[in-house]
């Protein structure tokens, strides 16, 4: 009996694993296309991303020379 509940143990357990590493295969892939997908968009094209303007971040409490 008990070689009869190990082996039924050791089936699901094995079951159960592949489905684990099925799904969290699945879940790798999407998450690298997701990433891949919007690291290819293209932010800031028309050419006014992050560009520096110092006029607007100038201190104007300070005396500058």
């Amino acid at each position: 009996m008990a070689d009869s509940v190990r082996s039924e143990a050791q089936k699901q357990a094995e079951v159960a694993f592949g489905n684990f590493m099925l799904w969290t295969k699945r879940t790798t892939y999407a998450a690298i296309s997701f990433l891949l997908i919007v690291a290819s968009c293209s932010f800031g094209v028309d050419g006014s991303g992050s560009k520096y303007n110092g006029e607007q971040y100038s201190p104007t409490n300070l005396k500058v020379k």
